[in-house]
């Protein structure tokens, strides 16, 4: 049963690029009025101008940055102010970064543990209340790793795991509402997430495009009875459902020598 967005507003974060983009000219081409929400405001008035030739719905640009504690709340006063209720979210802002753990910057390993956590968590509750009255879609966008371990990528793939757990969870508490709850793990993807973790290192196999990821998530969310979680892709799926075959020693073992072998710089006792 295709899930009917017209005219319910979408809310979507990390809306400025990569996947976000391509998100937002989904949920616009089903009809869903539109709230844009990342960092860079040039990027996001670029986007609304294109879906407001391209669409007849209403969308509000709303820069923010998620990473700071406390900015779901004032996004969501905000949305009250200009009397707007949401009816699907999008979890999709998030960032890695790419190192041995003991070189990492504090500053930004916080950020992105409260990008990639924090703010799912704190969006998801401050909009669970609209989310639960209408039929609309709650998506969070997980990743590959989150099903191993990620030297070198520690905290990101813990972040993802998070991600993942937390969303079929909560995707086990909405049977019997209208909201459908949904993660889905991209592998590898053409977006500028690599940029942003500074190495291509941390890309794994063939890229997907972020038309591919969308596809796939728009067809679980058109199932009535639809799954948990989806990885996008089936060499990825197959990738990421094997690791359940190995011990979590061989496991991290081989994500280490995938991921580049990066080790701590401290020296080894023994």
């Amino acid at each position: 049963m295709k899930l009917d967005l017209s005219g319910g507003t979408a809310l979507i974060t990390g809306a400025s690029s990569g996947l976000g983009v391509e998100f937002a000219r989904r949920f616009a081409a089903r009809g869903s009025n539109l709230v844009l929400v990342a960092r860079r405001a040039e990027r996001l008035e670029d986007l609304a101008s294109e879906l407001r030739d391209s669409a007849n719905v209403h969308i509000e640009v709303l820069p923010a940055d998620l990473g700071v504690s406390g900015a779901a709340i004032a996004l969501r006063s905000e949305l009250e102010r200009r009397q707007i209720r949401i009816s699907s979210l999008i979890n999709n802002a998030g960032f890695a970064s790419h190192g041995a753990f003991d070189q990492a910057d504090p500053a930004r390993m916080a950020g992105e543990m409260q990008l990639n956590v924090g703010a799912v968590v704190e969006l998801s509750r401050a909009f669970m209340p609209q989310l639960l009255q209408g039929q609309g879609a709650l998506v969070m966008v997980a990743s590959t790793a989150a099903y191993q371990p990620t030297p070198g990528m520690a905290v990101y793939g813990a972040t993802k795991a998070f991600v993942l757990s937390f969303t079929e969870a909560l995707w086990a508490e909405a049977r019997g509402t209208g909201l459908r709850v949904l993660a889905v793990s991209p592998g590898s993807t053409k977006t500028e997430f690599f940029d942003v973790v500074g190495t291509d290192e941390a890309s794994v196999g063939k890229q997907q495009t972020p038309t591919q990821v969308i596809d796939a998530t728009f067809r679980e969310l058109d199932r009535a009875n639809g799954r948990p979680s989806i990885i996008s892709g089936r060499i990825n799926h197959f990738t990421a459902l094997s690791t359940r075959l190995l011990s979590r020693r061989t496991l991290a073992r081989t994500s280490a020598r995938v991921l580049g072998d990066i080790r701590l710089a401290a020296p080894q006792v023994g």
